[in-house]
């Protein structure tokens, strides 16, 4: 693992997201689907995706702009905006489809019904009366969970 990826995955971290989490989500898009399904096949698709660059590189922006939108250290009217969490704002979204893309289409599917529900650490990371600022966060991690069912679904295929 290198320097990119370490801090990814210590970032997430930092932010209060575990890949356990992440791992729960995919368990919770895909359980229904394959219903011998165990955790284990859920996270080791999370670590899979989070190994590919492109996701890493997403990972590393997204907290950045969050953690920097903290700090007040982004310019007005885009740090209201930010911190709001628009809905009309949709550059968070945009970033977790580059996540949503490493692995097909079946992930836009999987993204859009996660991001509506917002089921797991997904709420939490929504709850904007922390102080803290998961604009870019909350659609990340759904985007890699989204992305690790993708990548589970297209093996599953593959074997059955």
């Amino acid at each position: 693992m290198d320097d990119v990826e370490k801090k990814a995955r210590a970032l997430l971290g930092e932010r209060g997201v575990t890949m356990d989490d992440i791992a729960d989500l995919v368990y919770f898009l895909q359980s229904k689907y394959h219903p011998s399904l165990e955790r284990s096949e859920c996270l080791e698709n999370v670590d899979r995706v989070l190994s590919k660059r492109e996701v890493q590189n997403t990972v590393l922006t997204a907290i950045e702009l969050d953690i920097l939108a903290e700090q007040g250290k982004i310019q007005e009217p885009l740090l209201r905006i930010l911190r709001d969490d628009e809905g009309l704002y949709g550059v968070d979204e945009v970033l977790a489809l580059s996540i949503v893309n490493v692995y097909g289409s079946i992930g836009f599917t999987n993204y859009g019904y996660i991001d509506k529900l917002k089921p797991g650490i997904l709420e939490h990371l929504n709850d904007k009366s922390s102080g803290k600022v998961h604009t870019f966060l909350d659609d990340i991690v759904g985007a890699i969970a989204a992305a690790a069912s993708s990548r589970l679904a297209h093996r599953a295929a593959n074997t059955e």
